[in-house]
């Protein structure tokens, strides 16, 4: 008789355990995890992002897939985006990485997104850069001097210490010459005109190459230039998570 209440004393508990173990169990770490999609500038892979710390989040760099022929901006969104699995994600776009995010926020439903030394919209754009890239002028600039670097390239970039101008000079070594072409190309022909919703621009005062009187951020960052991703990525850090957390 003792050996029977014992057993069914057993049976209750583990009774009771079973809806809380399933739900431990059937628990995936999308359930806990925020998920947060990076873009990098053109060509670049995660590097860009090394000094760039957000506690708290998991994140998942976006690979640069290889452009069609003739191929637009939204079009080349709506391929990549398949890259993104996880449902309601964050997302940060830096650069020309930041425009393709604004593209691909269009087709995926997300959370928050911040741009970093990017544009919202095409007005935020440089139209003498943009009168240059829709006569082709992209064309002509021979593949070895897209793929080198030099005092002129550091001040335009923003470069000023030894491991940014390292970090320069690996990235643009690294430039697939062909997608370069293609993402000036499709830059020329983006026409953009509303402003992401649920996002914000995080902007250096210094940036030469998407000029800073021409965009109007929500934060700007003293005298960070266009790669301040790199020497300003604590306070940069420090804006994103504040942001991604209110």
């Amino acid at each position: 008789m003792r050996t029977f209440m014992v057993h069914r004393v057993k049976v209750i508990f583990l009774v009771l355990l079973m809806p809380i173990s399933f739900r431990a169990f059937s628990q995936t770490p999308e359930d806990t995890t925020k998920t947060v999609y990076l873009f990098s500038g053109i060509g670049a892979d995660s590097s860009i992002f090394m000094n760039l710390q957000l506690p708290g989040y998991h994140k998942v760099f976006i690979n640069w897939i290889p452009a069609l022929p003739g191929e637009s901006l939204t079009q080349y969104a709506g391929r990549i985006k398949s890259q993104i699995t996880v449902e309601h994600p964050y997302l940060i776009g830096l650069s020309f990485g930041g425009i393709v995010a604004v593209e691909v926020s269009k087709l995926v439903p997300f959370k928050k997104m911040v741009l970093i030394s990017s544009v919202r919209t095409k007005k935020e754009l440089n139209p003498v850069q943009f009168f240059f890239m829709k006569i082709g002028m992209y064309r002509i600039i021979p593949g070895s001097l897209i793929k080198r670097t030099n005092f002129l390239t550091y001040r335009y970039f923003g470069a000023k210490s030894p491991e940014d101008k390292q970090a320069l000079t690996n990235l643009l070594k690294d430039t697939d010459v062909t997608f370069f072409r293609w993402a000036l190309r499709g830059l020329a022909y983006w026409n953009n005109k509303q402003a992401p919703e649920r996002t914000i621009q995080i902007h250096g005062t210094a940036d030469r190459v998407i000029t800073s009187r021409l965009v109007h951020p929500d934060y700007r960052i003293k005298g960070g230039g266009h790669l301040m991703i790199l020497d300003k990525a604590d306070t940069i850090g420090h804006i994103i998570t504040n942001y991604f957390g209110e």
